[in-house]
């Protein structure tokens, strides 16, 4: 039997000086965690649901800066409409849940992604309900919500467009500043949960330069001992960003 991992003795390992500004996670495996138990893939979302909670607790005990869940990607509609549904549904009701506790630990919630395909009065109910967190300062979390890396890209080039006198001026920087992250710093630090080995589509700009870090872990059962395990798995990572340590 496998020794049980300490969570406080991996919080004592921890360099709180090295910690990631910006942590993006691909949630995954949700299904799968459901099916090995006999049960709906909406069980296993509502399960993921919880792990959420436990990453936001314990960036805000790291006091981490942003937190990036990719939570319905613009490829997910091609999933059974009663999975759609029941996501959409999910969302709403999560958000409004946790509203009252994530004002009282000052975190902002903003939502990245496309209105393309949602009812507009839906659109309305969530933005309205993230509305409650924007004056508060702590650890911003971004919901990326029908959102896809190709299409933020996209939009961003229409955006700059629009503007004749910036066609001259595109680079870097004026592409950042029109992506649905703008003014925040690109991820350190990409989780993905199920073992697979991907972006599926997610911040495929802002991570040109963020460490991968991929677990078999379903996501269901990623708690904040997997937290703590991937953040030191990171710290031991040599950044060099593309140059050479001297």
């Amino acid at each position: 039997m496998a020794k049980k991992v300490d969570y406080k003795e991996l919080l004592q390992e921890l360099d709180m000086s090295r910690l990631p500004r910006h942590i993006g996670i691909i949630m995954d495996g949700n299904g799968r965690w459901a099916k090995e138990r006999k049960r709906p893939r909406l069980y296993g979302h509502r399960e993921g649901a919880k792990s959420i909670r436990q990453v936001v607790e314990l960036a805000v005990e790291l006091g981490l800066e942003y937190l990036t869940f990719y939570a319905f990607s613009t490829e997910n509609w091609n999933r059974p409409e009663d999975e759609v549904q029941g996501l959409l549904k999910l969302l709403k009701e999560r958000l409004i849940k946790e509203i009252p506790e994530l004002n009282k630990q000052n975190i902002l919630v903003r939502f990245i992604g496309s209105d393309l395909n949602l009812e507009p009065g839906y659109l309305k109910e969530i933005h309205e309900v993230a509305a409650l967190t924007r004056d508060n300062t702590g650890l911003v979390v971004n919901i990326a919500f029908n959102y896809g890396g190709r299409l933020e890209i996209v939009e961003a080039i229409k955006r700059i467009a629009a503007n004749p006198e910036e066609l001259n001026q595109i680079d870097e920087q004026l592409i950042s500043d029109n992506l649905w992250t703008a003014g925040q710093p690109d991820p350190d630090l990409i989780i993905r949960t199920s073992g697979e080995s991907r972006l599926s589509n997610f911040l495929l700009w802002q991570s040109a330069y963020a460490e991968i870090y991929i677990t078999a872990t379903l996501w269901p059962d990623f708690d904040k001992v997997a937290l703590l395990t991937a953040l030191l798995d990171y710290q031991k990572r040599d950044r060099r960003f593309g140059g050479v340590k001297q």
